[in-house]
């Protein structure tokens, strides 16, 4: 007989089943012998009797967490042991044969509550554990249909995806880099992506014209909150595209996504609010508001856009400009003769989504123009050798790259918002530490002298993390 998943027993009342899945929970009640079983479809009771003798037996035996097989007749529960909470409340399985595939120490913590009660690090250093509580199963299931919504609506809308390299070239654009040394070019390393930017707008000049990934990015940043070294992210290029192009495709994508995906949940205002920078820094004193009518209302989601934003920050005391969101974003077309006289009254084509108080995504429209990009790089202060890291882009500028933008969304941000989550590590499969650690798999670690020696690098002693000498 073959295995069928405990979700599909519905469809199978008076018939012999074989399911499998791990003991949530045993029940002793002398002669009968109640176990609910689950698998990654479901959990279901199932009721050992003394006619069947071995298998009650086995009953007798189980702990859990052990994973069990068991053949059983489908039957109805009586009206009054109904139990409502379950979607299979209503059925239990008379056990024939149970079978133990596979026997289990006791957990470092339960695995019946939701977790919150749990401390953070034990969970994450036994994630694979914490990962079977049916509310993380839930935020990854959710998390897959949010991303595959996006996959299917982007590819509806003529989008390709692409996939871009995770080993790159470090460029001094923003937070630091995580490098990786090259064996056969030593002395030379690679660069993680803190996001696809540069390949995706390189993309856009082959021709691609409309781009998406599930793209990972990765960024040796300090220690700040709801961070991680690694994240996922929307991203999103068009080209031939204005700033409304890119607004309505996002704003549109996200609105049928909750109406598909989260019906319960209700939007504050559709079409959403679109509110200037400075106009937001002066109302609400930050450019992620917080505009839910009850901010009580665990279903309320309050989109808003922000639009016009500087295109610099403050003045360095150098001189020099930090831009306000990338290097790659064009000034507005009416402000481009301000580069010359007030760079910091220069607008630009940025936009932010803010949802409840927290940014979710961020776009622009870039520039497209070498002789712009380059002024930028004056601007902010890149001298001959800096924008050589860019030679690549400026070259690629002068052979007919197309106008183009696009826009990126932090997916575990999204999804840890819409699941009314405190952090995005609980819609992370495996997420680190806020210092960066992965506890479940000791990483970082150290590596061995051989491997340190075939890649060239020596590590000097007053580098070494005294914690983890050993």
């Amino acid at each position: 007989m073959k295995r069928i998943l405990i979700s599909k027993i519905k469809e199978k009342v008076s018939e012999t089943v074989k399911i499998a899945g791990w003991v949530d929970v045993r029940r002793d009640h002398g002669k009968l012998i109640f176990i609910d079983l689950r698998d990654a479809s479901g959990k279901v009771q199932i009721v050992a009797v003394p006619k069947n003798k071995e298998a009650r037996e086995i009953a007798d035996t189980v702990r859990p967490e052990w994973v069990i097989e068991v053949e059983g007749e489908v039957k109805k529960r009586p009206d009054n042991m109904v139990n409502p909470d379950l979607s299979l409340g209503d059925l239990e399985i008379l056990v024939k044969n149970i079978v133990v595939l596979n026997e289990s120490k006791t957990p470092p913590f339960e695995i019946g509550t939701d977790g919150y009660e749990v401390g953070e690090e034990i969970r994450l250093k036994y994630r694979y554990l914490d990962l079977r509580r049916e509310r993380l199963r839930k935020n990854l299931q959710t998390r897959h249909n949010v991303v595959k919504f996006i996959r299917d609506y982007l590819s509806g809308c003529g989008f390709m995806e692409v996939e871009t390299p995770i080993l790159t070239k470090s460029t001094p654009e923003g937070a630091r880099d995580f490098v990786v040394p090259s064996r056969l070019q030593k002395g030379k390393f690679y660069a993680l992506p803190q996001s696809p930017q540069q390949y995706k707008q390189l993309l856009m000049a082959a021709g691609v014209e409309k781009y998406f990934q599930i793209a990972k990015a990765m960024r040796d940043e300090d220690t700040r909150g709801d961070r991680q070294p690694e994240f996922t992210q929307l991203d999103v290029e068009m080209s031939f595209a204005e700033q409304e192009d890119i607004l309505n495709l996002a704003e549109n994508l996200f609105t049928e996504m909750v109406h598909e995906i989260f019906p319960k949940k209700k939007i504050t205002k559709i079409p959403w609010p679109r509110i200037d920078y400075d106009e937001a820094i002066k109302k609400y004193g930050t450019d992620s508001p917080d505009l839910r009518k009850d901010k009580n209302n665990p279903n309320e989601l309050a989109f808003a856009w922000i639009i016009n934003f500087p295109l610099f920050e403050e003045k360095k005391e150098n001189g020099h400009f930090a831009p306000s969101h990338h290097m790659f974003t064009s000034p507005v077309k009416e402000d481009l003769k301000k580069l010359d006289t007030n760079p910091h009254d220069v607008r630009s084509y940025q936009y932010d989504i803010s949802l409840n108080g927290l940014e979710i995504s961020g776009g622009s429209i870039r520039i497209h123009n070498s002789d712009i990009q380059s002024k930028i790089f004056d601007l902010i202060g890149f001298g001959k050798e800096q924008k050589e890291y860019f030679n690549h882009m400026l070259t690629a500028f002068k052979y007919g790259i197309p106008p183009h933008g696009g826009i990126a969304a932090g997916v575990d941000r999204l999804v840890a918002i819409l699941q009314n989550e405190p952090n995005i590590r609980e819609v992370i499969a495996f997420p680190k530490t806020g210092d960066g650690r992965d506890l479940m798999m000791d990483a970082p670690s150290e590596i061995n002298k051989e491997q340190l020696s075939e890649l060239g690098i020596e590590i000097h002693p007053a580098g070494r993390n005294k914690k983890n000498k050993k």
